[in-house]
């Protein structure tokens, strides 16, 4: 099947959907992507993903794959030609796996915690919350890594891929809220592997201006506020 039959249904920002560009782009996928709009989404997107109607989808030919663990796992499996980001041993895998779901589990609901804190010990109950996730991913990957700069060893894998597409929103949320949240006090070699991962050309090209999502969060954050005010 033609590369050029890969299209990616999407929203620029999602760090759902920067996750698989990140792995389409590693395994050197020409893909169409397809700027997607929540507020109306399209016919396409309901087609692809009538169960949970959301991004991202990837459409290999006609087929959609949806949930972007599952793509990332899928992307892996079909164009193994690039190199692998799942680990190639059983327990290694079982081992990306689970932290993969932590992270999905954990993080993103710790971060919305964040944005919807009031007053200030609210807001520091919250930021430790997230610091102490770090924390254990900071463990995670001294095991994972074995002493080498990426959770996936000497080149990206499976889980710097999927902690690294939230990168951008949470260095947005450090300056929207004037925190800090990978600290080299308590996460030195996250603080590394972040500023090695975001200079890898497949994460470059996957990854928008830090800038731009900034701008982009303070919108939406503020959104979300005025939509649900404090009682």
């Amino acid at each position: 099947m033609a590369e050029s039959e890969v299209k990616l249904l999407g929203v620029w920002a999602s760090p759902f959907v920067i996750r698989t560009r990140i792995a389409l782009n590693l395994k050197n996928v020409n893909y169409a992507f397809l700027q997607d709009n929540m507020a109306a989404k399209s016919e396409l997107l309901l087609k692809s993903n009538p169960v949970y109607k959301k991004v991202p989808v990837l459409i290999h030919g006609d087929k959609p794959i949806c949930e972007s663990l599952i793509i990332v796992q899928y992307i892996d499996d079909i164009w193994t030609s690039g190199p692998s980001i799942l680990p190639s041993h059983p327990y290694d895998r079982a081992t990306a796996r689970f932290w993969a779901a932590f992270l999905d589990d954990k993080w993103y609901p710790a971060t919305r915690v964040i944005d919807d804190a009031e007053g200030e010990e609210a807001k520091k109950a919250a930021v430790d919350q997230a610091v102490e996730i770090l924390v254990l991913l900071e463990e995670a990957f001294k095991k994972c890594s074995r002493g080498k700069p990426f959770f996936g060893g000497d080149q990206i894998g499976y889980l710097d891929i999927v902690f690294g597409s939230f990168l951008g929103w949470l260095r947005a949320r450090e300056t929207i809220y004037d925190i800090k949240l990978l600290r080299q006090a308590k996460t030195p070699d996250l603080v590394k592997w972040a500023e090695k991962f975001l200079q890898h050309p497949a994460v470059i090209g996957a990854m928008p201006e830090q800038e731009k999502v900034t701008e982009f969060a303070r919108v939406i954050l503020a959104r979300m506020k005025a939509a649900n005010p404090p009682k």
